[in-house]
């Protein structure tokens, strides 16, 4: 199989404002974050939008499960779940083993699942469909993403969007601005003795001269930025494209393997106050062509896992409470399994919308497994109705001159 690579898709895209895709062009450093949290500090009231790309294709009847449907277990013999292994969502739907923290949220009426959610006149490619996502045309190839002309919009500040990846994603660039990029390092300091003195030269002391005072603020600053964007981030460092697509065993489809680590340093950047209103993250390896069940699952574990430590902690504070994340990939896969165990590229999918903002239930239909479109669910819902909604309501934008007139939306998705 010819795996897709973040950086074959960042060429192939053909976005290219702003110089988007010039890996590191846009980079910031810690202290430039920290510096705009002190000078612009993000407002409580503020929203702030993550948006979760799971590259590859995830399997949207492997993640949200019709497993009472007749026809979904007909359509996969060998993949299907039944229904004493999925978690109940209710109207004979299930989300999948792995996704018992969302499970928590959708009980508590914070998580909303949009069903059926594609565009007009589907592409299997990779490189396409995840172009018509990230730029939100499905029509016509446009040089800019969705939340780059959003940038554009609000100010072309490059702060106020963040990528948390090693290269910045189509969806950021603008036409004059490309989002802020800062991958996920980290920072450590000495530990034992040598650590309790380097804290101890940060404290201040009375009757120090100027210079002294300010010294020892600066190594103060630089402990307080650790607590941010240090802890677990530290222990895990970038991996190459080769090493992501073993980890996953041919799963690979661009995206990282550190979304755990992504979302941590998020959250740490909401937390300080980052004037940044949009972030992105990523996971990859939804390719699932052959051994599907155990590699979508594990996956689907590991976002369970990311998410829903996030999104508890973000609870904790004002400015958390203000987070909407959106989760979305680039095309579901086909109703009937192929002869390896797996699932080919296909179309619609479900898409989550989680936080304390979000309105938790179902919306859109869900798509019929036996009204089919050569062999592929017909979409319900246009992606950009989600995407209206999210610039209307959570970045306070106009959702038509940045989704070129686009007048569709999801009504009560959000709290308003």
């Amino acid at each position: 199989m010819d795996n897709l690579t973040r950086r074959r898709f960042l060429t192939m895209s053909g976005v290219t404002a702003a110089g988007a895709l010039a890996v590191g062009a846009t980079q910031v450093s810690w202290s430039d974050l920290m510096s705009a949290a002190v000078q612009d500090p993000l407002s409580s009231e503020d929203s702030v939008l993550v948006v979760v790309t799971l590259y590859g294709g995830n399997d949207g009847l492997n993640t949200v499960v019709p497993a009472a449907d007749p026809a979904y277990q007909r359509a996969r013999p060998d993949l299907a779940y039944e229904a004493n292994e999925v978690l109940d969502l209710g109207e004979g739907l299930g989300f999948n083993p792995g996704l018992k923290g969302l499970k928590g949220f959708w009980d508590d009426k914070s998580l909303a699942i949009v069903r059926g959610v594609g565009y007009p006149e589907p592409d299997r490619s990779h490189f396409r469909s995840m172009a018509i996502w990230q730029t939100a045309s499905p029509k016509t190839p446009v040089p800019t993403g969705w939340l780059g002309r959003w940038l554009d919009a609000a100010g072309a500040d490059p702060l106020h969007a963040v990528s948390v990846e090693p290269t910045l994603p189509p969806l950021l660039a603008g036409a004059t601005t490309a989002a802020a990029s800062l991958p996920v390092r980290g920072l450590k300091l000495p530990a034992g003795k040598v650590g309790t003195a380097f804290a101890a030269l940060g404290q201040p002391s009375s009757g120090e001269e100027h210079w002294q005072a300010q010294a020892a603020k600066s190594l103060q600053d630089l402990q307080d930025a650790v607590k941010v964007l240090g802890g677990a981030v530290h222990d895990q460092p970038e991996k190459e494209d080769d090493d992501d697509e073993q980890r996953t065993k041919g799963a690979s489809a661009g995206g990282g393997s550190q979304l755990g680590a992504q979302l941590e340093l998020v959250a740490g950047l909401v937390e300080a106050g980052v004037p940044t209103r949009a972030y992105s993250v990523s996971l990859g390896g939804f390719d699932t062509h052959a051994d599907e069940r155990g590699t979508q699952q594990r996956l689907l574990t590991e976002l369970d896992g990311a998410l829903t430590p996030f999104v508890q902690r973000m609870r904790k504070s004002d400015r958390g409470r203000q987070v909407v994340v959106l989760v979305y990939s680039e095309f579901g896969r086909r109703v009937s399994a192929n002869g390896s165990d797996g699932t080919d590229h296909g179309t619609a999918g479900p898409l989550f919308v989680i936080g304390d903002k979000v309105q938790g239930g179902f919306y859109g239909e869900q798509p019929s497994l036996t009204d089919l479109s050569n062999g592929d669910l017909k979409a319900t819902t246009d992606f950009r109705d989600v995407y209206a909604t999210v610039l209307r309501d959570v970045l306070d934008a106009d959702a038509g001159r940045i989704l070129d007139g686009h007048t569709g939306s999801v009504d009560g998705l959000l709290k308003v």
